[in-house]
C-alpha cells in the first residue's frame, strides 16, 4: 500500500494535478508519525502511512490557510476516513472549494494511541513497534511485550464506523463501507447509567485537571475561528484563571461550538497533557445530533450542517 501511495503521490505531483501533497512521514518516535509537506516528486518516497499516523492532517487547510492559498491553488492531502470527513465539513461550511483539496484516501485500520501504549509499558521507552495481523509487539531496550492491536488503539479507532474516505479523488486500495459498531455510543451510555450525584463528581474531579493550554482546539479540526471565545475580552465569556467551573464552562461551550461538525477523529484525546476524558461530552452531542436530525457530519458533500437546516418532520420533545 505504501508502495502505491509514493507512485500516486509521485504522479499527481509531476503531472502538475496538485502542486503540494500534505501526508505523513517518519516521526523521531516509533509510535508517532509527523506531518510532511512535498512539492517535489523526488521526495513522495518520504510518504508513510501505518498504525502511527495519528494527526488529523485537515487542519492546515483552515489553520493555514492564508499562507497555502497564497503559495498553491491545488493540494493534495492524504486521508483516512474522519480527516477526509473533515474536508467535507469545510466545503459545505465554505471554508475551502472542493476543487482545491485533492483527497488522497488511505485504508484506516486504527491508529495508535501513545497514553495507551505508555499504561502498558509502565512508560518505559518504546524504541520499535512490530504489528503482525491482530498482534503488536512493543519492544524496548530491556523489555519485549506482545498486546493485541485492539487494546493500543484510540478509542475513535475502535468505535469507528468511516474507517475509510467516502469523499475522494484518488483512493490507495478499495475503500470500505461502513462499518457496524453496535455499541458506537457505549462510553456516553456507560456514562449515563450513572446518578446524577455520581455524574457531576465524575465531571467536577476530570476537568478540574484541566490546565486550559486548548490543545484540545488547537489540534481540533472543527475549532478555526480567527478568534476563540475564550481569547476574547469584550465580552469576557470565562475566568483567565483554572477553576473548575471555567474549565468545565470552556468544553461545554466548545462542545456546543462543534455540535453536528464533530468527527471523532480523536486528535483532541490525543493533544491533551493531562489526559482529560474529552470523549464522553463529544460522543454525547454527536448522539444527540444524529437522534434529533438523522445526521452525521462530513458524510455527504450536498448535505447542509444540521445546526443550519431545518425539515419540519424534525424531534420536537425538547420544548416545554
Amino acid at each position: 500500500m505504501i508502495k502505491e501511495l509514493r507512485e500516486q503521490a509521485k504522479k499527481l505531483l509531476e503531472d502538475k494535478t496538485v502542486e503540494i501533497i500534505i501526508g505523513w512521514g517518519k516521526g523521531s518516535l516509533p509510535t508517532t508519525a509527523t506531518p510532511i509537506f512535498i512539492t517535489d516528486p523526488k521526495d513522495a518516497d518520504q510518504l508513510i502511512f501505518d498504525n502511527t499516523c495519528r494527526n488529523n492532517l485537515t487542519v492546515y487547510l483552515t489553520k493555514d490557510r492564508k499562507q497555502l492559498k497564497k503559495d498553491y491553488n491545488k493540494i493534495g492531502i492524504v486521508t483516512k476516513g474522519c480527516d477526509a470527513r473533515s474536508v467535507v465539513l469545510y466545503t459545505i461550511e465554505n471554508q475551502i472549494k472542493r476543487e482545491q483539496a485533492h483527497i488522497i484516501g488511505v485504508p484506516c485500520n486504527g491508529v495508535f494511541e501513545k497514553k495507551k501504549i505508555q499504561a502498558i509499558t509502565e512508560d518505559k521507552e518504546v524504541i520499535d513497534i512490530k504489528v503482525d495481523g491482530d498482534e503488536v509487539t512493543l519492544i524496548g531496550r530491556s523489555f519485549e511485550k506482545k498486546v493485541p492491536l485492539k487494546e493500543i488503539l484510540s478509542d475513535s479507532c475502535i468505535y469507528c464506523r468511516y474507517p475509510d474516505a467516502k469523499e475522494y479523488d484518488t483512493f490507495i486500495g478499495e475503500p470500505r463501507a461502513e462499518v457496524d459498531v453496535p455499541d458506537e455510543f457505549k462510553v456516553v451510555t456507560d456514562f449515563e447509567e450513572k446518578s446524577s450525584e455520581e455524574r457531576w463528581k465524575y465531571i467536577e474531579e476530570e476537568y478540574s485537571k484541566c490546565i486550559r493550554c486548548y490543545a484540545c482546539r488547537n489540534v481540533c479540526p472543527s475549532c478555526y475561528c480567527n478568534e476563540c471565545f475564550v481569547d476574547q475580552n469584550d465580552p469576557q465569556w470565562i475566568g483567565k484563571t483554572p477553576e473548575v467551573t471555567d474549565s468545565v464552562i470552556f468544553h461545554l461551550i466548545r462542545n456546543l461550538h462543534v455540535a453536528g461538525r464533530c468527527v471523532d477523529c480523536g486528535s483532541c484525546v490525543t493533544a491533551c497533557p493531562v489526559d482529560l476524558d474529552l470523549r464522553i461530552m463529544n460522543k454525547k452531542v454527536e448522539q444527540s445530533v444524529k437522534d434529533r436530525f438523522d445526521y452525521t457530519a462530513g458524510l455527504d458533500i450536498n448535505e447542509k450542517p444540521a445546526m443550519v437546516s431545518f425539515c419540519e418532520n424534525e424531534k420536537q420533545d425538547f420544548i416545554m
